[in-house]
This record gives C-alpha cells, sequence and structure tokens, in this order.
C-alpha cells in the first residue's frame, strides 16, 4: 500500500475537519492508504509542565512516520498569516531526514483553516511550502480543472485545500470539503504513479 501522511496541528478542531476529509480523498484511491497524525502544542515554562498524550483522537507524529511515507499532506491553522509553531517546532527537528534526502521526489500538499476570510490563508500555505522545498519534496497544489474552486464562496485556492471557520460555525462548506478530498486523492495518486516509475 501506498502510504500517505496526514500531518496536522489543530488547537479547535477546524484543522483536524480539513485532515479528515484529506483523509477520505485519499483512501479513494485504490492502492492507498492515509495515516492520521498531529503534534503536541508547544508550552512554555511560563505555561506549565507538557500536556500528555491524548486518551483519544490522532496519535503523536514521529520522524519514523515521516520518513516511511510516500507522501505527505501538511496542515496547520493560520497564525498571523504564518503555520502554527508546534508544526514549525516538529519541521524544525527533521534536519536528518533533510540530511539524508529521505523525502526528496515524494509529493506533498498543504491545507490551512483560519477564523475570517483574508486571514492569511495562503501566505501560511507559502509558509508550510518552504521546508517542504528544502526537503525536496514535489509540492501539488489544486488545478483548476477542479469545478469548487470556481464556485467556492469561503475556503478553496490553488494553492491548497482551506477552511474559513467563521463563515459557518467551524463546518466545512461543500466546496471546502470537496477541494480537501480533491487534494488528497492528487497526493495518493501522483505518489502512485512515483513508485511504478522507481519500480521500472
Amino acid at each position: 500500500m501506498t502510504r500517505i501522511l496526514v500531518l496536522f496541528y489543530s488547537r479547535t478542531g477546524a484543522t483536524l475537519g480539513l485532515a479528515r476529509q484529506v483523509c477520505r480523498g485519499i483512501e479513494s484511491v485504490v492502492g492507498a492508504t492515509a495515516v492520521l497524525r498531529t503534534v503536541p502544542a508547544v508550552v512554555t515554562a511560563a505555561d506549565g509542565p507538557a500536556q500528555p498524550v491524548p486518551a483519544s483522537g490522532p496519535a503523536y507524529a514521529t520522524l519514523e512516520d515521516l520518513a516511511g511515507a510516500d507522501g505527505l499532506v501538511l496542515g496547520s491553522p493560520t497564525r498571523f498569516g504564518n503555520m502554527a509553531a508546534p508544526l514549525k517546532h516538529f519541521l524544525d527537528g527533521t534536519g536528518a531526514l533533510w540530511a539524508s534526502g529521505a523525502l526528496a521526489g515524494r509529493p506533498a500538499a498543504v491545507f490551512t483553516s483560519t477564523q475570517s476570510l483574508h486571514g492569511g490563508q495562503e501566505t501560511t500555505l507559502l509558509s508550510m511550502m518552504l521546508p517542504l522545498f528544502h526537503h525536496g519534496m514535489v509540492l501539488v497544489g489544486l488545478p483548476y480543472t477542479e469545478d469548487a474552486l470556481h464556485q467556492t464562496r469561503s475556503g478553496g485556492t490553488p494553492y491548497g485545500a482551506t477552511h474559513v471557520s467563521g463563515l459557518a460555525s467551524g463546518t466545512l462548506s461543500t466546496d471546502e470539503a470537496q477541494l480537501a478530498q480533491a487534494l488528497g486523492k492528487r497526493v495518493a495518486q501522483i505518489a502512485l504513479r512515483l513508485r511504478v516509475r522507481e519500480q521500472d
């Protein structure tokens, strides 16, 4: 099976909602499976001790999860037009994978969620792409052949799937869900094609 890692951070659940739709898109591709992982919150000494691993929900990601994935879909809420610190902290710890070229040539995509319509979605997506370029990954977006990109009145960009949580009390619109699924499906399809070429 081609394994696609869906790695995200979500504080209120909006980004998790997108992550689940990305997984649905991946799972729609025969021969592909989605692996859903999150990262722990970053805490300072002033915040007190780190929270224990949650009893339910996605497991925390490891470097082995990332190294063993045939593709990656990365998600974060926006923080002043940038990815959230917990996801950045995890990526900052991937230097050994970078040094070995472990992720080079694998497909990757990004998704984000904001509270407001112009809350920095595209810059957040671009901020998540930068470390993926450094890893040598093949970035995948959403082409305008996806009808929902022309119809959406909330989230959705050619740079990746997005959600505007303030417009519908946190519920993904039909177009947002459709685009998140399309993104997952696209990464899975490309990962499968790349694996076939490697085996030839």
